[in-house]
């Protein structure tokens, strides 16, 4: 008789023995697998979609959208072969690999061609600009408006982006949610001039930013009203009350702490200090300003906890009802309403995603925290938004919540039998270490990746700064909420700037110490970075010992190729800066012409050396394995830079650096390496004019 087997059986089967290569290697990888301990396959298919991305965004030409549509369906049809096929369990486990490499390749393929809009080209004269003003966000050269474009004068209908930012340099008399009419000049947004660097023109092809520019004169109101359609409508009427919220907390919660306490309850930075901001940062607590996982746990997690305290005094539903799960709706709930009035950011929309998975796993009577929600999410945001996968933004939030749960995971069973972690230590205490300590390390690959540098008492301002925003802020902000209906919601937005005033005492202070920000001498390569990914999803996958071996089997690996990979030592960027590695190893950066392109963002506290007021000038620069080299700038109508080291002698000029998009001179044991990085492609978002 036929018996009827459930899918998954089979793994509890053992396959018939064979002959030739295909048993030998189903072999091989079920031993691996064995060993490794492995036991989350939901988690191993998020870990695949997100590699796929990786690969395409790694490619220099745009794939074919049918043949990436097929071969992620033979990839499907394979991997449900080898779930219904006994002959072919053994690689059930390869067939889901390929179903996510596969998936994620084609997912971000579909993604890019769906946000497809037009791009400014090349530089435009001045143009006569209307639209509705989306958001204001601070600039270092005045305000940047995010404009929705309504006309562009000159410009045909198929050839008007969708959006645009222009600068602002002049006070601002218009506010989100209005239109507006402005003279502009634009241009594309600008590409990258440094391998590695962040890829802002990628970025804004995704979110339909079809130009960047700035205002000549300032913006004036219109008289044309809301746009067509009632989601546009809606968004712009969402736009301009996030505004007005923002200001309104600002003025009540107090001049020193107002800026930082709008970011946090609506999203906008604008009217935060620049010395707070780059507090924040030098001390390692720029993840407050993000609305991400920590913001939206906070708003669920509180009302959730309310709710459901407050429904538990309510004997008959309490007795009749699981208080948990209308709880778990209302906090849904806010975390939605959340999203939307603190702007609707990609960090924002993926820590929503996040919280829907837990309050959903709740409603389901799962574990609400767990590695199986974890990958469900990180599935959902890489098949809805795949250019993410490439943002610190995601790889930093995905790297500390999956460490986090993996870690609280063992130590949940350490402590179920009766273990204590840190001895006498209380559990809140111990939590609160281990939680800085986990997730410092978790993102510090992704942090020296992009930034290159590391927040050195980062650990010792989130210890200061956390219990403040867990414990006081927090609750203050709930309080102010509570207490609104009742005209009183300013004395909790008070009280919730008096906690942010000693956030910010803390990060000045952390900021402040020798060396708070230390800048490595040496750039992290891709490869070690991927290493380093690795080592940190095999640490929350596998089991045990396995966790400690496979890690470190890559990051051996990953810190001799970081040691050996050769080091910048010269780049030239289209913003006309020259950036040199002087002898102490810092980059240092020289105004050498008048240019229009993008600095380099992970130099952008780069020291300003000395003007050159000679017609020749040599500064000495880092050598490697002792060799000596200098840079000699010749700083003429027509400059350029000669890099010597030893023998060897390489020429960059002004204009094969606005040509090329940028110059990169490195050093490696082979000498010195010229690296050009094209300003256009065969990629949607690099077009070329």
């Amino acid at each position: 008789m036929l018996q009827m087997r459930r899918p998954g059986w089979e793994k509890h089967k053992v396959a018939p023995e064979g002959k030739g290569l295909a048993p030998a290697i189903a072999a091989v990888w079920t031993s691996l697998w064995s060993i490794a301990a492995i036991d989350s396959r939901p988690l191993l298919f998020a870990f695949s979609l997100c590699a796929g991305v990786v690969v395409y965004f790694s490619q220099q030409n745009e794939p074919a959208m049918g043949i990436c549509l097929l071969a992620t369906i033979s990839a499907g049809i394979f991997f449900l072969a080898t779930r219904w096929v006994w002959q072919l369990s053994r690689l059930n486990v390869p067939a889901l690999i390929l179903l996510g490499l596969t998936g994620g390749y084609t997912a971000a393929t579909v993604r890019t061609a769906t946000v497809a809009a037009p791009v400014i080209l090349s530089e435009t004269r001045p143009l006569m600009l209307e639209g509705w003003v989306r958001e204001v966000e601070p600039g270092t050269k005045g305000d940047r408006l995010r404009i929705e474009v309504h006309a562009l004068s000159g410009l045909s209908a198929d050839e008007t982006p969708a959006y645009v930012r222009v600068t602002h340099r002049l006070n601002l008399n218009v506010a989100p949610g209005r239109f507006v009419r402005c003279f502009v000049v634009l241009r594309p947004p600008p590409s990258p001039s440094l391998q590695g660097d962040y890829d802002f023109r990628r970025q804004a092809w995704f979110e339909q930013l079809g130009g960047v520019g700035y205002v000549m004169g300032r913006c004036r109101g219109g008289p044309l009203g809301a746009p067509k359609g009632t989601l546009r409508q809606l968004s712009l009427e969402v736009s301009s009350f996030r505004r007005r919220l923002a200001e309104h907390v600002k003025d009540a919660a107090g001049e020193r702490a107002g800026g930082f306490a709008a970011a946090l309850v609506s999203g906008d930075r604008s009217f935060m200090a620049t010395e707070d901001q780059e507090a924040l940062r030098a001390s390692g607590l720029s993840h407050l300003l993000a609305i991400s996982g920590l913001h939206m746990a906070m708003v669920g997690g509180l009302v959730f906890l309310l709710v459901r305290r407050a429904l538990a005094f309510i004997e008959p539903l309490a007795l009749r009802v699981a208080v948990q799960k209308p709880a778990a709706v209302a906090a849904l709930i806010a975390s939605f309403i959340y999203l939307i009035i603190s702007g609707d950011s990609v960090s924002t929309q993926r820590a929503f995603i996040m919280s829907a998975v837990v309050f959903g796993a709740v409603l389901a009577d799962r574990a609400a925290l767990s590695l199986r929600s974890y990958a469900i999410a990180m599935i959902l945001v890489e098949l809805l938004q795949p250019e993410s996968v490439m943002t610190p933004g995601f790889q930093m939030s995905f790297a500390a919540s999956g460490a986090l749960i993996a870690t609280y995971d063992a130590w949940s069973r350490r402590r179920a039998e009766h273990e204590r972690v840190l001895g006498a230590t209380s559990y809140t205490w111990a939590s609160l270490f281990v939680t800085s300590l986990v997730a410092g390390t978790a993102t510090a690959p992704f942090a020296i990746y992009h930034f290159d540098r590391v927040a050195a008492f980062g650990l010792l301002a989130n210890l200061l700064a956390m219990p403040i925003v867990t414990f006081v802020s927090a609750p203050f902000a709930a309080l102010s909420l509570i207490l609104t209906p009742f005209g009183l919601g300013d004395m909790g937005l008070r009280l919730f700037g008096y906690s942010l005033e000693a956030v910010l005492a803390i990060a000045h202070w952390c900021a402040s110490l020798p060396s708070a920000a230390m800048t490595l001498p040496r750039a992290m390569p891709p490869m070690t970075l991927l290493l380093c990914s690795g080592a940190i999803a095999c640490a929350m996958a596998a089991r045990g010992v396995a966790r400690i071996a496979l890690a470190s089997i890559l990051l051996i690996p990953a810190g001799i190729g970081w040691l050996l990979a050769p080091d910048v030592i010269a780049h030239w960027a289209p913003s006309g800066d020259l950036f040199l590695k002087d002898e102490r190893g810092q980059m240092t950066r020289y105004e050498l012409a008048e240019g229009d392109g993008l600095a380099p963002l992970r130099y952008s506290d780069a020291m300003t050396g000395e003007e050159c007021m000679e017609a020749t000038c040599t500064i000495p620069l880092a050598g490697r394995s002792g060799q000596f080299a200098e840079a000699v700038i010749n700083d003429r109508a027509e400059p350029h830079v000669t890099i010597t080291s030893g023998e060897q002698s390489i020429r960059l000029s002004w204009q094969d650096t606005q040509d090329s998009g940028g110059l990169t001179v490195k050093a490696g044991r082979k000498g010195m390496t010229l690296e050009k990085v094209s300003a256009c492609g065969n990629r949607p978002w690099r077009a070329c004019p």
